[in-house]
C-alpha cells in the first residue's frame, strides 16, 4: 500500500493479528478508511519502537476498554442526572 510501505501480506496479517479492521465492499474487498492507515503509521512507529505484536496488541486492547469505561461513567452521570431532576421535579410539583 503506497501510502504506509506495506505490503500486502503485512497489512492482511495486521488484519488477521486483529490490530486492523477494514469495512467489506459487497465484493469483499477491502476499503481502508483514513483511520486505519493512521493505525497502520502508528503500528510501524510503535514497531520501529521495539514494541512486539504482542505488545502493540495489548496497547490498543487497553485503550478500547479505556475507552468504553469513559463512556459507561458518562452513561452513568447523565442517569444520575435524570434521576436528580426528576426529583426536584417531583418536590416542586407537590408545592
Amino acid at each position: 500500500m503506497s501510502l504506509t510501505g506495506l505490503t500486502a501480506r503485512q497489512i492482511r496479517y495486521y488484519e488477521d493479528y486483529q490490530l486492523i479492521f477494514p469495512k467489506r465492499s459487497e465484493t469483499n474487498r477491502r476499503l481502508y478508511s483514513l483511520n486505519d492507515i493512521d493505525r497502520l503509521l502508528e503500528i510501524m512507529d510503535m514497531m520501529d519502537d521495539g514494541m512486539t505484536l504482542k505488545g502493540i496488541k495489548k496497547f490498543y486492547e487497553n485503550q478500547n476498554e479505556k475507552s468504553i469505561n469513559h463512556v459507561e461513567s458518562k452513561q452513568l452521570t447523565d442517569q444520575d442526572v435524570r434521576r436528580i431532576l426528576r426529583d426536584e421535579l417531583d418536590i416542586r410539583s407537590r408545592f
